[in-house]
C-alpha cells in the first residue's frame, strides 16, 4: 500500500479496535432495546397488522388464528417484541456497522459508505413493504389452496408460529434488499465493473435463487417473488456502474 494512502487510512491499535467493536456492539444493543420499546406497547396493533395477509387470502383470521397454550398471550408478545424490535432496530444497526469500519477506509471511501447507508435504509424499507404487501398474501393464499387441493382440512393455524414466520420473513426481505447497496458502492470503489457484473450474471441469479431458498419458507412463489426483485436489481445496478463508469472515461478525456 502507498504511504499517502497509509497516512491517509491512518492507524490503531489494536486496543482501540477493540473498543470500536464495543461500542458498535453497545449501539446495536440499544438499537434493538429501543425497537422492542417501541415494538412492545404496540403488540395489539402490529397482531392486527399481521392479520392483514390472512384476510386478504381469504380467511377469517379471527377464527383461523388461534391460541393454544394457557401462557400464549405472553409468548406472542414477547414475539413481536424481539422480531419487530429487531425490524425496527436492523436500518440502526446497519448504520452503527458503517461507522466501525469507517476508520479503516480512505476519505473517499468513507464518503461513498456514509452517502450508501441513506439507501441501505431506504431499500430495507422497500423489502419489507414489498414482503408485506405482495408476497405474504400470496404466500398464504397459496398455503391454503394447497391444503385443499390435497384434500386437507385446515381449521386453524397456531397463532405464535404465524407471528414468528412473518415477522422473520419481512426481516429476510428487508435484508435481501441491500445487495444493490453492497453493489454499487463495491463498483463506485472500483472493486468491481459493470464487466465482471455482466461475466457472472448467470452465477449471480443462481446464488440469489439459493439465497431466496434459504432466507423465505419452502414454497416456490416467496422463493420467486424475493429472487425476481433481486436480479431485477442487480441489472440495473450493472447499468448504473456502467453509466458511471463512462462518465469516469468522459471526464478523463476532458482533462487531459
Amino acid at each position: 500500500m502507498p504511504d499517502d494512502v497509509q497516512e491517509t487510512r491512518g492507524t490503531k491499535p489494536f486496543v482501540e479496535h477493540l473498543n470500536d467493536l464495543r461500542v458498535t456492539i453497545l449501539w446495536s444493543i440499544i438499537a434493538l432495546t429501543v425497537g422492542m420499546a417501541v415494538a412492545l406497547p404496540l403488540a395489539p396493533q402490529v397482531l392486527k397488522l399481521l392479520k392483514v395477509p390472512v384476510a386478504s387470502a381469504g380467511a377469517d383470521p379471527e377464527t383461523f388464528l388461534r391460541v393454544l397454550r394457557v401462557a400464549g398471550g405472553l409468548t406472542i408478545t414477547l414475539r413481536i417484541g424481539f422480531w419487530g424490535g429487531l425490524l425496527l432496530g436492523l436500518p440502526f444497526i446497519l448504520v452503527a456497522v458503517g461507522w466501525f469500519v469507517s476508520p479503516g477506509l480512505t476519505p473517499r471511501e468513507r464518503r461513498t459508505v456514509r452517502s450508501a447507508l441513506w439507501y441501505a435504509v431506504l431499500l430495507f424499507g422497500v423489502g419489507v413493504s414489498f414482503g408485506y404487501f405482495l408476497v405474504l398474501p400470496a404466500v398464504v393464499e397459496m398455503m391454503l389452496r394447497i391444503n385443499t387441493w390435497l384434500g386437507i382440512t385446515c381449521d386453524f393455524v397456531e397463532l405464535g408460529d404465524y407471528v414468528s414466520f412473518v415477522l422473520r420473513l419481512l426481516i429476510a426481505f428487508g435484508l435481501a434488499y441491500e445487495l444493490p447497496v453492497v453493489i454499487i458502492v463495491l463498483g463506485h470503489l472500483g472493486i468491481v465493473t459493470s464487466r465482471s457484473l455482466r461475466q457472472y450474471r448467470r452465477h449471480v441469479a443462481v446464488g440469489l435463487l439459493i439465497a431466496a431458498m434459504l432466507l423465505t419458507p419452502p414454497d416456490p412463489i416467496s422463493q420467486v417473488l424475493m429472487a425476481l426483485p433481486l436480479v431485477l436489481l442487480y441489472e440495473a445496478c450493472i447499468w448504473i456502474i456502467w453509466a458511471r463508469e463512462r462518465t469516469d472515461r468522459s471526464r478523463e478525456k476532458w482533462r487531459s
